[in-house]
This record gives structure tokens, C-alpha cells and sequence, in this order.
């Protein structure tokens, strides 16, 4: 089960089949630490196929493994948000969830302080994690800064006005909005056990002579409710989205991110996002940044989406994004523009694995969070982060 106990596989489209540890010369420049670490290297990418210490060994890596080493560059903001320490947050039995968690990262921040930090499995604060699906919410950010930048006009522009590619598909008929609240009615199986799934048939996929690897196989696809009436869950649509921004900006998505997230809202390191086989970002998957960066998104979130004084998105756009759009069939919860939305005002980007930026307006609260869970998207972990979201609201509910 993924975030708030909803089915899905939000993995990564665009990778190669195989990811084998090749280059010898690579492999011996790396430090002894990386080294041991990279002993554990998987030698094909069926992540749910990986054992837990090949996870812990990639998942820090993704962007330096050989065959995936196609990445995208965002550099460190020249002015550093700082994040100062706060009153240190007591909580107890937060080893016994770290290691229960398998956590690499867990960052606390109230009130733009930081309350608690802490890591694991070797992980450290200068160290790139792999966000999965985490990067979902980063990708629609984007499309509200395209619209402040007036390269989208409106949410209920047909997708086909920015990617030409798709006219006469399924897609032609489809919103911008739709995309954002995955209610597109294309048909799309993410079942990354299941061979014959699109998930698993993307990756082999030749795409068309000139045509993006996502637009070129997503246009394919059939239709299986009309748009707008049904919620599915889609990881290739976000790859979609992420095309579109590129396409409505003329602008790499990396180079778009940096522009008006990375460099305003002073991340203090490097990121790197990585491409598909035609080279485009993979827009909801990969983005590799340090727990920090993470919170620091969360904290531009916090603050409207205005960052050093300048306002990346319109300012309304929070409010809609992280507002409930969809009832996803779980009470209680529901989800945005590419954010998970509870019933209490609060809401959280979420990855497979264990990747979180949960945020909480009402008390200035992010957590950030990175980790390698047993399972992908089911197990105990994440009913026990939801249950730690709790008691950390409850402790500063009792002045901690």
C-alpha cells in the first residue's frame, strides 16, 4: 500500500532495464565508504526485485550508478537559506523509529528552526538521497510558476496545446488540471510486478523517430473513463506534466527547477535529476537532493511559494494545490495537485521506500524524511511515520 494506505506503484519511468556496475576506473575513484557501499550495486533495475542493502547502496548513488549516470545538474543556491537550531525537540523512542523506519535522514523544522536532525545507515547531512516519487510535488510547483511566468495560460488548457505530439490520442482530451489531479481516464497500469503492465512495457519501448520517450508511448494508450470523473494513479503522467513545463517554457526542466526553485529558495546543495533515454527529466521520479533541500521545499511551500522575496507561483496556488481535489477512496484523505492531502490541513509529498516531506501550516511544521522500507509501498513503515507525524504535532501541542 503507498501513502494513507492506497495502492499504487509510484516508481520510476524512463530507466534502463539493466543497471550494471561497469567502469572500473569509476569504481576506484570513489571513496572507501562509497566503495564498501558500492559492493551492493544492482546489476539490473527491478527495484522491487533489489535487496535492502543493494537500496541502501543505490539509493544514495542513483545519479552516479554507470548506466544511470545520465543527469541533469542543478547547482547549489548562491545564497544558502539558512536553517538554525531550534529548541532541540525530545522524542522518545526516536532511535527505536529510526531503526524501525531504516531511516537515512529525518529532519525537523518549526518555525524555520530546526528542531531535530538525525540519520542513518551511514547517510549524512551533505549526502544526495533519491526522492521517488517525492519529486511529484516539485514537477507541479513548476506548473504554477509557468503560469505566474504566463508560459501556461490556464489549468483548463488542453495538454495538446503544449505537446503537439499528442493531438488525435487520448490526451487530446485532457486538461492541464486533470494531469495535476491524476483524473485523466487514461487507461495506465502501474503494477511493477506485473510484466505486461505499461510500467514494465514503457522501459522497452522504442519511442517514435524524433518523438520524447514519455509522449511517444503514453500517446498509445487507450481510454478508460472519461476525463475528469475517475482518480488513478499515474507516475507517466507526471513525466507528462514535466514534458509540457519544459515545452511551455522552452526551458530543460532542471534548468527551470533551478531558476525558480533551487536557487530562490536558497538550497544549500548540489541536486542532480536524472533523464530518460531521450533525455528529458523524469519528472516523477529522481530528483537526488540532500534531507535539508528537502525541508527547505518544504518551508518555500510554508511561505506561499515566495522566496528572498520573490514569488514563484501565483498566490493562490498552494492553497489549491495542497487543498483536497480528489477523494481517493480512504477517508480522510484525499490528494492535490500531486500532493497528498489530509483531513486536517496538513499534507506531504511521498515516494516509495519511505521519502516524505510532510508539512503542517498550522503549526509551521515540515518534517523531512528519506529511508529504504522493506517493501516498497507496503508494510508497517508507513502507518508508523503517519503515527510519528502525530506525536510530533502532539509534543508541541504540549509545548516541547
Amino acid at each position: 500500500m503507498g501513502a494513507n494506505g492506497v495502492k499504487r506503484r509510484p516508481w520510476v519511468l524512463g530507466l534502463p532495464l539493466a543497471v550494471v556496475l561497469a567502469g572500473a576506473g569509476w569504481y576506484a575513484s570513489q571513496d572507501a565508504e562509497t566503495r564498501g557501499l558500492l559492493a551492493h550495486l544492482p546489476t539490473n533495475a527491478d527495484v522491487l526485485a533489489w535487496s535492502r542493502p543493494t537500496r541502501d547502496a543505490a539509493f544514495r548513488a542513483m545519479d552516479r550508478l554507470p548506466v544511470l549516470a545520465r543527469a541533469a545538474r542543478i547547482p547549489a543556491s548562491t545564497h544558502p537559506l539558512p536553517l538554525p537550531a531550534g529548541k532541540p525537540l525530545v522524542v522518545p523512542g526516536i532511535d527505536q523509529f529510526m531503526e524501525q523506519q531504516h531511516a537515512a535522514g529525518l529532519v525537523i523544522v518549526q518555525d524555520g528552526k530546526v528542531r531535530l536532525e538525525r540519520y542513518g545507515l551511514g547517510f549524512g547531512p551533505t549526502g544526495r538521497w533519491t526522492s521517488f516519487s517525492v519529486a511529484k510535488s516539485f514537477t507541479s510547483t513548476l506548473v504554477g510558476a509557468a503560469i505566474a511566468d504566463g508560459a501556461i495560460h490556464s489549468l483548463n488548457d488542453k495538454v495538446s496545446r503544449y505537446i503537439p505530439d499528442l493531438r488525435g490520442s487520448a490526451y487530446d482530451d485532457v486538461s492541464i488540471r486533470q494531469l495535476l489531479t491524476m483524473t485523466s481516464g487514461v487507461r495506465w497500469n502501474e503494477d511493477y510486478e506485473d510484466p505486461n503492465s505499461d510500467v514494465s512495457r514503457f522501459n522497452p519501448a522504442q519511442p517514435d523517430p524524433g518523438v520524447d520517450a514519455t509522449v511517444s508511448y503514453m500517446r498509445k494508450l487507450p481510454r478508460a473513463h472519461p476525463a475528469g470523473t475517475v482518480w488513478h494513479y499515474s507516475t507517466g503522467e507526471t513525466n507528462l506534466i514535466g514534458v509540457l513545463v519544459s515545452s511551455a517554457v522552452h526551458k530543460p526542466l532542471a534548468q527551470y527547477l533551478s531558476e525558480k526553485i533551487w536557487q530562490p529558495a536558497g538550497m544549500e546543495g548540489e541536486a542532480t535529476w536524472l533523464l530518460d533515454k531521450t533525455g528529458h527529466e523524469i519528472a516523477g521520479c529522481c530528483l537526488q537532493a540532500r534531507t535539508r533541500d528537502f525541508a527547505r521545499m518544504g518551508l518555500l511551500v510554508l511561505n506561499k511559494g515566495v522566496a528572498n522575496g520573490q514569488a514563484i507561483v501565483p498566490a493562490d496556488w498552494f492553497a489549491q494545490a495542497t487543498a483536497r481535489q480528489q477523494n481517493i477512496g480512504e477517508p480522510g484523505h484525499g490528494y492535490g495537485f500531486q500532493w497528498w492531502t489530509f483531513a486536517d490541513g496538513t499534507f506531504a509529498a511521498r515516494g516509495i521506500f519511505g521519502q516524505s516531506i510532510f508539512i503542517d501550516p498550522r503549526r509551521h511544521l515540515v518534517i523531512a524524511s528519506n529511508a529504504d522500507y522493506a517493501r516498497a509501498d507496503a508494510g508497517p513503515e508507513e502507518p508508523a511515520r503517519e503515527a510519528f507525524e502525530h506525536r510530533i504535532q502532539a509534543l508541541i501541542d504540549a509545548g516541547q
